[in-house]
């Protein structure tokens, strides 16, 4: 699905300020790979996203999706191919907008909008059956203002309305980090159904080292804009909470 052939990006070349945020990173990421991404502040884990995603342009390599080069592509190009979930609930959803105008704009995210489109029964009646899985009420309350509910309310919808759409990869940026532990546990176990039913590769980039061995199937751990550790699912089923620690000694 993925592949990054020795990616470079640098900030602030030439100057007293130069980083190095993304260095000769190669990866290869199949169909249904579920790769938490870990490292410290400033380990190159969120570049290596907003690469993926075309929010940065890299100085150096290439990016494929199922074979394709998107290197030059912008963010909103690649859109029709990736959906992704900020760690600010706010910037994944339009506040002023309903739930229900919220799912709409979600399921047109990679179609030509015209002033035909709007909500019919049949898509109203198919946001609630999503939403209802969520079993926090919110089914009744499509007309309600989104920026009225709370921020783990806002993110698992904003995971549901990600695959409103055709996206085939996931792209999180600890989407769970502002969020109570409750809320969080049930943020990333939706994540996990979702990614799970519909088939998505995805990559979520976390500081919590328990998200990586409950969730996902394969880790990476980023360090200096390098990939330090590479490790797939057989191996990090054996891993120890101590051991993964270490990585950060």
């Amino acid at each position: 699905m993925i592949e990054l052939r020795s990616i470079n990006k640098t900030f602030n070349r030439g100057t007293v300020n130069e980083t190095k945020a993304l260095e000769e990173i190669n990866l290869t990421i199949p169909d249904s790979e579920f790769i938490i991404v870990l490292g410290s502040n400033g380990s190159g884990k969120s570049s290596l996203l907003n690469a993926l995603a075309g929010t940065i342009t890299v100085d150096g390599g290439k990016i494929l999706i199922d074979g394709r080069e998107i290197t030059a592509l912008n963010d909103f190009q690649r859109s029709r191919w990736i959906a992704r979930i900020f760690q600010n609930p706010v910037m994944s959803t339009a506040s002023e907008l309903s739930i229900l105008e919220n799912f709409r704009l979600a399921s047109l995210r990679t179609k030509k909008k015209g002033f035909s489109i709007g909500t019919s029964r049949k898509f109203i009646e198919q946001v609630k059956e999503k939403i209802s899985v969520l079993n926090l009420g919110l089914e009744n309350k499509i007309d309600q203002p989104m920026g009225t509910l709370s921020g783990g309310q806002r993110q698992a919808l904003a995971l549901l309305m990600a695959v409103m759409d055709e996206a085939k990869i996931l792209l999180m940026d600890e989407p769970a980090a502002s969020l109570d532990p409750r809320t969080s546990e049930l943020v990333l176990s939706l994540a996990d159904k979702i990614i799970k039913e519909y088939k998505l590769t995805a990559l979520c980039v976390t500081h919590q080292l328990k998200d990586a061995l409950l969730f996902g199937t394969r880790i990476i751990q980023m360090q200096e804009g390098k990939v330090a550790r590479d490790i797939f699912g057989n191996k990090k089923s054996k891993l120890q909470l101590s051991s993964v620690y270490s990585w950060y000694e």
